[in-house]
């Protein structure tokens, strides 16, 4: 199971905010390249970062640190936040990013990921679905719509998405656990591979995800933010949690 350690980025900073609200934002770093460099330091191999001005506003401010980023570290990098056309899908593409997270554009124009996985293959394209009580909510979580997020999801299946991101909202940024049951059930319901994210608060929230993922389940890892920047844990202790022997899965065994 994979482990991504999150960079949320608004103007060049990175920040932290809880369950999605802008105003409480709280800074942790002035210069997230060096956060960066020192997720790759402690074994990382994938970074998540959001675009929060992206994402509330539609207009992407922090493309200098998203490219100091890509060319200081080796991780595999995905952004998702405020990405909206092909055009800027190949622009950060094209910068080095590894995955590019379609996110309200899912909701308002399912046409364009379509397009988005033909044109540059569904390893590079993941959906994010975050959800209030079931149901999908937009522009940065600003707003909530009637679509559940489960078909949501399976709308997304049917035009060739592989990845999904899926978030509860009420435990983002509270270190009150994530939503398993419903991050589960989705990867249930729908066989995509689903990046559980939101309220990571202890090592023992990646155990259990970690062992449903050796039932088979087709979690492919866990996005943490807060908890990192909290001290909670080390990315180290984070990754040796996460950890897991393949020939464990389907046999019943949930060990580290």
């Amino acid at each position: 199971m994979l482990l991504f350690p999150a960079i949320d980025l608004k103007e060049g900073k990175a920040v932290r905010l809880v369950q999605g609200r802008m105003e409480e934002a709280t800074v942790y770093a002035d210069d997230p390249v060096s956060v960066a460099e020192g997720f790759a330091r402690q074994g990382a191999t994938f970074l998540h970062i959001v675009d929060l001005n992206g994402a509330f506003s539609g207009e992407p401010v922090n493309d200098q640190v998203i490219r100091g980023i890509v060319g200081k570290v080796s991780l595999k990098v995905q952004v998702g936040g405020g990405i909206r056309g092909l055009e800027r899908i190949g622009e950060l593409l094209d910068l080095g990013v590894e995955r590019v997270i379609l996110g309200t554009v899912a909701v308002k124009n399912p046409g364009l990921v379509a397009a988005a996985v033909k044109s540059y293959g569904s390893e590079h394209i993941v959906v994010g679905i975050d959800a209030r009580d079931g149901l999908v909510a937009v522009q940065g979580w600003a707003e909530t719509t009637e679509m559940k997020a489960v078909d949501l999801a399976l709308a997304m299946k049917d035009v060739g998405v592989k990845h999904i991101v899926f978030t509860d909202i009420a435990r983002d940024g509270m270190l009150a656990g994530p939503n398993i049951e419903s991050t589960v059930a989705l990867a249930q319901a729908t066989g995509l591979s689903v990046i559980a994210s939101g309220g990571i608060s202890g090592l023992e929230d990646l155990r259990r995800l970690q062992a449903e993922y050796l039932k088979g389940i087709s979690l492919e890892g866990a996005i943490t933010g807060k908890a990192l920047y909290s001290r909670a844990f080390t990315l180290q202790e984070a990754l040796e949690a996460a950890a897991f022997d393949p020939s464990l899965r389907n046999s019943g065994s949930g060990g580290e």
